[in-house]
């Protein structure tokens, strides 16, 4: 994996456009980061496989970071500059999540902007999400920090933390059965 997000992070820093990455790619990544931050814990730090793993967990971190703020700023540049969208080929699952909030977004500033200009009376912004934002969990194991698909970071958390994420996340979690969704009861 790491081979491959290396590889990832040299094409899209040299290339203009946004280059296509696997749909499972950020979750591969997650997951990557997360059993090399396991690993760590078994080793005697002092011993040089330790320093090794330390070393190659920093260069992911550093390399996934560069990575989706590169593609996001592409992303932003083609929403405001060339104003088309984006094909999915070249989005991940969890990027065509993002690109379509941020359109809607994008409307509808748009349509204020529009309506203001035109002095007619301004409509209240609509939420089109018929799912809820954020769902809360429990976490049934560590788990380090993410980041999520509003791209704020999350964690990390252990074992029976709960927190609310952004509902693409929590399923995902739920999904992999590091988490459980906690329902509140309505009274």
């Amino acid at each position: 994996m790491y081979e491959e997000v290396y590889e990832a992070w040299k094409k899209e820093r040299s290339e203009f456009g946004l280059q296509p990455l696997p749909k499972d790619f950020y979750d591969r990544m997650a997951e990557y980061t997360r059993k090399l931050k396991e690993s760590q814990r078994m080793l005697d730090e002092k011993t040089l496989k330790a320093r090794l793993s330390r070393r190659e967990l920093e260069n992911i971190r550093r390399l996934s970071k560069e990575l989706t703020e590169t593609r996001l700023n592409k992303i932003l540049r083609i929403m405001s500059s060339e104003g088309r969208p984006i094909t999915s080929a070249l989005l991940t699952v969890r990027e065509e999540h993002i690109f379509e909030t941020l359109m809607d977004a994008s409307t509808q500033f748009l349509k204020i902007a529009k309506n203001t200009y035109e002095g007619k009376e301004l409509e209240a912004l609509q939420a089109h999400s018929k799912e809820p934002q954020t769902i809360l969990v429990r976490f049934m194991c560590e788990i380090p920090a993410i980041v999520g698909v509003d791209m704020k970071t999350y964690g990390p958390f252990k074992s029976e933390d709960v927190a609310s994420l952004p509902a693409e996340n929590a399923k995902a979690l739920i999904h992999q059965k590091a988490a459980v969704e906690i329902e509140l009861k309505k009274r």
